[in-house]
């Protein structure tokens, strides 16, 4: 392994970057597809399948500080023990995955109980694997816009394994999918080995004390406020778009799969334009400007009906900018908070695993709440009933905005009024 370089040459952020994109490539399978699979493919009601999703995704959630704890004490044993145990994790969740859609039983119960034991080791294999993945990336140090660098690394990889997963499965379905993911997998476990090796910190037990010593700092309590609304305004429509291009657009799944990828892409594309931002206002402005972004664009979605899916790629491109902003500037703030509180090196995954609770919390309650009260008000998957279709898009397109705004609200009295934005370097890296 290389030592960590102050400007992270693209060498550098590619080898440690690459893990993101099979990470993220099972993100399109597990919260998009896998609802939609299992309720109209295989015939589970919507609160059947919403309900499980949210038990499960609780489970993940209790689970992820202990993960965090773990990762910590992974760290600080050796770097080898921790890409030993990340290799055995990417084994668990391609096997997860792959029983989760190609199930061996049959019946609703059966298919309920296979589900929620295919989802519980999917879901706690990818948690060990991006917490220990995301701990390395902390650890490499550097000042705001290095760590937006080294975020957008991971993220702008990872958007490009979303944008392979949903093409693969349009074009080829779950199963090529999967070895594709696998292979991924593999090739950025290797690529880690060969990425700049975390900067050392002072070896220190993980703790009961220290895996609740996040939740005890008010500043990081202010952040994972702000980042737990933004995330559930995010995983609504995630929950939600396979239903209302189906059905309210009624577009094709080639349609589909190319507004995926275009929203996906323009995220990726994006985030050196919001590292230029960072340097010329700060990490959480920039973040703000990314939510108002976002607003200002997706509302317009819940007023398209049947048959307009230029205009939803048009939207899909615009949201797909303000991605950006959600994936690679909440990371560096975190990250940053984490040195400021003496955490580097030594208690860095106590606070990815409540940051990847919070995570799991917006999922769980995407799904829990959202699919149930869909199929209260009416909708079911394949139906024209019009009023049906209105709930839906105002479910898919209006709550999502209104709890964007009331994020973009907390960003700015919790964090923005409190303190100044921090200043990126007028010398050194470039976006």
């Amino acid at each position: 392994m290389t030592s960590p370089a102050a400007a992270l040459p693209w060498r550098a952020g590619l080898a440690y970057g690459l893990l993101g994109m099979p990470l993220a490539f099972a993100a399109l399978p597990l919260y998009v597809v896998l609802p939609h699979h299992y309720a109209r493919g295989l015939g589970l009601s919507l609160a059947t399948v919403g309900a499980l999703l949210m038990v499960v995704r609780l489970i993940d959630a209790v689970a992820e500080p202990l993960l965090g704890r773990l990762s910590d004490a992974l760290y600080a044993r050796s770097l080898r023990a921790v890409l030993g145990v990340m290799g055995v994790s990417a084994l668990a969740q391609v096997l997860g995955m792959s029983g989760l859609f190609h199930p061996l039983v049959q019946g609703e119960a059966a298919l309920a109980a296979w589900m929620v034991a295919g989802l519980l080791l999917t879901c706690l294999a990818h948690s060990q694997l991006l917490i220990a993945h995301q701990a390395w990336g902390v650890r490499l140090g550097g000042d705001p816009l290095q760590r937006g660098r080294i975020v957008a690394w991971r993220e702008g990889l990872g958007l490009l394994g979303v944008i392979a997963a949903s093409g693969l499965s349009v074009a080829w379905g779950t199963g090529p999918m999967l070895a594709t993911q696998a292979l991924a997998l593999v090739l950025g476990w290797l690529a880690l080995r060969r990425a700049p090796a975390p900067l050392p910190g002072p070896a220190s037990p993980a703790t009961r004390a220290a895996t609740w010593q996040p939740l005890r700092t008010a500043d990081f309590r202010r952040l994972l406020a702000v980042y737990l609304c933004n995330g559930i305004a995010s995983a609504v429509p995630a929950s939600l778009m396979l239903f209302f291009a189906q059905d309210r657009l009624e577009a094709s799944d080639a349609q589909i799969a190319l507004c995926l990828a275009l929203y996906f892409l323009c995220g990726a594309a994006s985030m050196p334009g919001w590292l230029l931002l960072v340097r010329r206002i700060g990490l959480q402005r920039a973040w703000l400007a990314g939510m108002l972004l976002a607003v200002a664009c997706f509302g317009w979605t819940a007023g398209l009906t049947r048959g307009e899916t230029g205009s939803f790629l048009l939207i899909c491109a615009f949201t797909g900018v303000a991605l950006g902003a959600d994936l690679a500037l909440p990371g560096a703030l975190l990250a940053l908070l984490i040195e400021r509180q003496g955490a580097q090196g030594r208690n860095d995954g106590a606070y990815l695993g409540w940051w990847n609770l919070a995570t799991k919390l917006n999922l769980a309650l995407a799904a829990g709440a959202a699919l149930p009260l869909l199929q209260w008000a009416g909708y079911e998957p394949g139906t024209q009933d019009p009023q049906a279709l209105a709930h839906l898009a105002w479910a898919y397109a209006l709550l999502p905005c209104a709890l964007k705004l009331l994020a973009a609200a907390l960003l700015y009295a919790l964090l923005i009024r409190r303190e100044t934005h921090i200043p990126a370097p007028t010398k050194g890296i470039t976006p």
